[in-house]
């Protein structure tokens, strides 16, 4: 998975560094590849208009589109986001017994 900023902009700026922080708080830096862009191609196709945005590609299913533009959330949203979209991941193990676990701190994304 990849999360790109489309950025060029105070704001930006510190969406990445919330998207960093908060990957890097879920365990998640080695499996999300965090990079920033001001690609005006890529601008274009996803019909970006405002600053900052963040962008979602995975190519193993061949999606990309913008999840926030213009917005910078709190970095609870971002780990939400994150959680929301690993969860539905095929192949992802979360040894839970449930669907819903109230502690996401795990360093091995298992319930605690």
């Amino acid at each position: 998975m990849r999360i790109r900023i489309f950025w060029d902009s105070d704001m930006s700026k510190e969406l990445f560094k919330r998207v960093n922080n908060s990957a890097s708080e879920l365990g998640l830096s080695d499996f999300i590849e965090i990079d920033e862009t001001i690609d005006e191609k890529l601008k274009e196709e996803l019909w970006i208009k405002s600053e900052p945005a963040l962008i979602i590609e995975e190519e193993e299913i061949d999606f990309k589109d913008v999840i926030f533009e213009w917005i910078v959330p709190e970095e609870e949203e971002i780990k939400s986001m994150f959680i929301s979209i690993i969860w539905w991941w095929e192949g992802w193990d979360w040894g839970c017994s449930s669907w819903w676990c109230s502690d996401w701190s795990c360093s091995t994304w298992g319930c605690c």
